[in-house]
């Protein structure tokens, strides 16, 4: 989870103390560059941390869902699907479940946008934010890496760019996004299980280390 920590000047009142966000992942970030590698048989991964994330039930098919979709400006996603980029984003979940994602800071925004859409209706916006981080994992071996621990068929026949999937890293659950045809993937993992996955993933990059 993101750690608060607060800071605050000699003088500061306790009213004006401002908190520094630490992500899950902040300690490993100089181990992932060094552990990353470039070159057709490359392999890079990082943290990209506090994205903003809403957690989207809507009855499927509905007026409420169009209200909803109308109001983020996308379709709300297929099985399996992602509507918009890796900026501005709805992923599916289940068949009255979403993920909304966008950059950080946007949550509160996003929670009043979809709550006034959905006013009268019967679904639910949470922000959930803080419940994962997400790993970036890129370059001409990543698909390998991932096949590694992940029991989906990822070949591009099955799984490309924009399709997203619910499933298991070795142990961990996730939601797995796969971004372009590079291959460049989404990985979002709750912050507790988040040191863990990266052993993984370090460990199924190991070969690729020296190119």
């Amino acid at each position: 989870m993101t750690v608060l920590n607060k800071v605050e000047s000699e003088t500061a009142a306790p009213e004006t103390a401002t908190a520094a966000r630490h992500s899950p992942l902040e300690h490993r970030a100089a181990e992932l560059e060094r552990r990353s590698t470039s070159g057709a048989r490359g392999v890079r991964l990082h943290e990209e941390p506090f994205l903003s994330q809403i957690n989207l039930r809507t009855p499927p098919g509905g007026v409420e869902s169009s209200a909803v979709s109308d109001s983020l400006g996308l379709p709300l996603p297929t099985v399996n699907r992602v509507s918009g980029d890796e900026h501005h984003a709805v992923l599916w979940l289940g068949p009255d479940e979403s993920l909304i994602v966008a950059p950080d800071g946007r949550a509160e925004h996003l929670l009043r946008t979809v709550r006034d859409a959905q006013r009268g209706g019967s679904g639910s916006a949470v922000d959930v934010s803080a419940n994962r981080t997400t790993l970036r994992l890129s370059g001409p071996a990543a698909r390998e890496v991932l096949e590694k621990l992940c029991s989906l068929d990822l070949h591009p026949r099955s799984f490309g760019p924009g399709d997203c999937a619910q499933t298991l890293l070795g142990r961990v659950i996730v939601v797995l996004w796969q971004l372009d045809r590079e291959p460049g993937y989404r990985i979002m993992v709750r912050c507790s299980f988040a040191d863990y996955l990266v052993d993984l993933l370090l460990d199924a990059m190991a070969e690729f280390l020296d190119g």
